[in-house]
């Protein structure tokens, strides 16, 4: 489904030129110790709701009370090939920034845009402590707080009080994502990285819930206080609700896949059995009572390719 673009994209011409050498990356530090915080947007060229929120807080001149906050916009090639009456065209150049950021792959031959850009920001992303990466959703839907699967992330998140669904997911077979990158992952470490679907791609909404998780995230993480969050960043506190996690994955094995319904993700399916999509004539069915669908998407239908998530909630 086709949805309208609503929001228009931020102009980021201003923030080409960087301090840090790296363009399109920005560092803000305060005058006291603190944490090393990595928040970054356009890791797809389409979603670009984050995108705005750094270039809110860029030009109010803002930063933080302690430690160090970095701004990276992340595939701004993929961006600058944005055209309103082709938005999906502009996910990536080459091939999904966030499916690249393996050690193997990022120290191997193979090149691409992608891949360039991903070896520019590696540095950035090694120092981290904390990471907050901006996403959006090609259908409408309550935003997610995308977790991985260790506990540190999931209490972080859910901490943060948004009215964002969690989702404790192992991550994607066909790549490792920003947030699974290395020290993310080690079970024994204290890093934290979040990935936020922040609403439909190009609604005001999406825009909203960045800043709204943008500003809570930098409070919980120590940058600075919340009496400092600047006005009207911050949406009401809310209880949020149980995490998902998830179980299975819906992979495609034809181009002749198709939903039952037009789920648009969180819908909740009564009964073990229940016929959600059709895949070459064979019939995709829940595996268990009460099974969620998590961001359910033909956009980049192929063979091999996540259609939907299934889980239930912890």
């Amino acid at each position: 489904m086709h949805h309208p673009v609503t929001t228009l994209p931020p102009k980021l011409a201003r923030w080409s030129a960087s301090g840090t050498g790296v363009h399109h990356v920005h560092e803000r530090v305060g005058a006291a110790p603190g944490p090393e915080i990595l928040v970054t947007a356009l890791v797809h060229g389409n979603e670009y709701s984050g995108a705005i929120a750094l270039a809110e807080l860029l030009a109010a001149g803002w930063a933080p009370a302690r430690g160090r906050v970095t701004l990276a916009f992340c595939n701004v090639a993929a961006f600058e090939r944005f055209d309103p009456a082709r938005p999906d065209a502009s996910r990536f150049v080459d091939e999904d920034f966030n499916r690249v950021w393996a050690a193997d792959v990022l120290d191997g031959p193979r090149r691409s845009a992608e891949l360039e850009r991903a070896r520019q920001l590696r540095p950035f992303v090694d120092r981290a402590t904390h990471l907050l990466d901006l996403h959006s959703m090609h259908e409408p839907c309550t935003p997610l707080l995308v977790t991985g699967t260790l506990a540190r992330n999931i209490a972080f998140a859910q901490a943060l009080r948004t009215s964002s669904q969690v989702i404790v997911d192992g991550g994607h077979a066909d790549g490792v994502r920003m947030r699974d990158y290395g020290e993310f992952a080690d079970e024994n470490g204290e890093r934290i990285a979040l990935l936020l679907e922040a609403g439909q791609h190009w609604h005001p909404h999406a825009v909203v819930a960045a800043r709204d998780t943008l500003m809570r995230f930098l409070v919980q993480a120590g940058a600075l206080a919340r009496l400092d969050v600047p006005g009207g960043w911050l949406l009401p506190d809310r209880e949020p609700p149980a995490p998902v996690v998830v179980t299975d994955r819906v992979v495609a094995t034809s181009m002749d896949f198709s939903f039952t319904e037009n789920f648009t993700g969180g819908e909740t399916m009564d009964k073990a059995g229940t016929v959600i999509a059709t895949d070459a004539g064979r019939d995709i069915v829940t595996p268990y009572d009460d099974c969620v669908l998590v961001m359910p998407s033909l956009r980049q239908l192929r063979p091999g390719v996540t259609t939907v998530r299934l889980g239930r909630r912890a």
